[in-house]
């Protein structure tokens, strides 16, 4: 004879057997793999590096637009006029540090430790922007954290916006609204 409290810890463990599976919520990884954030990062940088070279005088200046792809991502339409509008604003502006001073000469533009992290059908890009601009006999030394968002559709994956993350960053190679 099978004791009730035998009988109802068996009744729990085969419940909890049958119930199992079909209660365990599968935990999905949201962190994007290695290569991808690679292909993001080389995107993301692109659009800064361009923005960077804008700001040093070129007697001969390249106006290659931004491009729409980079490394496979698009670019959004509405970001690539956005872009546009910036970079016109950089060689447009006094392009040395102080007013009057020496202009640049060189800029050097890359971002690290990129970590992406997908949540539905946005990807988005958190990284660290060093820019380097020279000018006569110094330098501007610049780290910026910077979150960039992107949209995928099947395979096609789409760079939408981006933004600086330090509330008090001026980066060098933002344009700025005049303040009044």
């Amino acid at each position: 004879m099978v004791r009730p409290w035998l009988r109802a810890g068996l009744a729990l463990t085969a419940l909890a057997g049958v119930l199992a599976p079909s209660s365990a919520v599968r935990q999905v990884d949201p962190d994007v793999d290695a290569d991808v954030t690679r292909q993001l990062t080389i995107a993301a940088g692109t659009l800064l590096r361009h923005r960077s070279q804008a700001l040093v005088l070129k007697h001969h200046r390249d106006h290659a637009s931004a491009p729409s792809e980079v490394y496979g991502v698009r670019i959004s339409p509405r970001l690539a006029r956005s872009q546009e509008r910036a970079v016109r604003e950089l060689q447009n502006r006094n392009r040395a540090p102080v007013e009057g001073g020496p202009a640049y000469t060189g800029a050097r533009t890359s971002l690290d430790g990129g970590h992406a992290v997908r949540k539905g059908d946005r990807i988005t890009l958190e990284a660290v922007e060093n820019t380097v601009v020279r000018y006569g006999s110094g330098k501007v030394t610049q780290s910026v954290r910077r979150r960039f968002v992107f949209e995928t559709r099947g395979r096609e994956i789409t760079l939408v916006a981006e933004r600086v993350l330090d509330p008090d960053a001026r980066p060098v190679n933002d344009p700025f609204a005049p303040t009044r």
